[in-house]
């Protein structure tokens, strides 16, 4: 009943609260669809945590997704044992390099106050289940080795029969290790809290940012003024038209 619920209950409660939430949370709070960024509060932590963090994840991902989009070819990838390390060895170095983006922006949470007050529960939700999510991950590629070869393997049938809705748990619910369940189980958790975070921005990229020209932001305050200012109000109106 438990594996039921876990790896037939949760994907499917996961992947309908993240359809159905994402098109109302687009429709009824598009201004809300939002990275919301903190970088004027606080720039230096948060280059050095997201860069590692963002690489890491990117790559990541996309590892993921070749492996369940073509088993086969990573299969044969993995067929001769010097690309086979290769390929373990990076996914596990970009793995350790988003753990580390992970815990500097999460010290950065801590420790900047101006940054802190803008922190939300929900942020901090997010936060654990990657933390768990990566960690999970990084151990089930230490401890259960050639993780490519069985993710290709068994991990896509069963990822693929999800979304056939011919869900077949017998594969996954017999597997031994902890860290390969809790890796799954966050995953699912994580897409299905993406409606309520700031992972939404996500699902409207800004595409045409890509091939836009350059547009150059002017300050046009007195800074000097507002900053020393007793007024209540935030200072003179800007002067652009």
């Amino acid at each position: 009943m438990i594996n039921y619920l876990l790896f037939i209950v949760l994907p499917y409660a996961a992947l309908t609260i993240f359809l159905i939430g994402s098109i109302y949370r687009y429709r009824s709070r598009g201004f809300s669809v939002s990275s919301i960024s903190s970088q004027f509060l606080e720039g230096r932590r948060l280059f050095w945590g997201s860069q590692p963090f963002h690489w890491g994840l990117f790559f990541l991902f996309f590892g993921h997704l070749i492996a369940f989009l073509f088993p086969r070819a990573v299969l044969a990838w993995n067929g001769q044992p010097v690309r086979l390390l290769i390929l373990e060895i990076t996914a596990f170095v970009f793995g350790l390099s988003a753990l580390l983006g992970l815990l500097l922006l999460v010290r950065r949470r801590l420790i900047t106050k101006r940054v802190k007050i803008v922190t939300s529960k929900m942020d901090i939700v997010v936060f654990v289940i990657l933390l768990v999510q990566i960690i999970s991950g990084l151990m089930v590629a230490y401890y259960s080795r050639w993780g490519s070869s069985w993710f290709a393997s068994f991990i896509t049938p069963y990822l693929r029969s999800i979304f056939v809705f011919d869900p077949q748990m017998d594969a996954i619910a017999s597997v031994t290790s902890v860290w390969l369940k809790v890796h799954v189980v966050s995953a699912f958790t994580l897409i299905g809290i993406i409606p309520f975070t700031r992972f939404m921005h996500f699902l409207v990229y800004p595409l045409d940012y890509t091939w836009r020209s350059y547009q150059q932001v002017i300050w046009n305050w007195n800074r000097r003024y507002i900053r020393t200012s007793r007024a209540h109000s935030e200072g003179h109106k800007s002067q652009n038209n």
